[in-house]
């Protein structure tokens, strides 16, 4: 899949390069920490649950 000509040839510095890679990072641990947040929260309902008699 080639880029669109106005795209073509279009470098980044490493500054930049620096900043998306870190901005990477930060959406990465964001969505880990929901993944965990998420699961925490099924597993306290399912045990919370469970002593009820349901």
């Amino acid at each position: 899949m080639s880029q669109p000509p106005e795209l073509e040839g279009y470098k980044l510095t490493p500054e930049q390069e620096k900043r998306r890679r870190m901005r990477s990072w930060a959406i990465a641990g964001g969505l880990a920490f929901l993944v965990v947040l998420f699961y925490i929260i099924a597993v306290v309902k399912v045990t919370g649950s469970a002593g009820h008699g349901g």
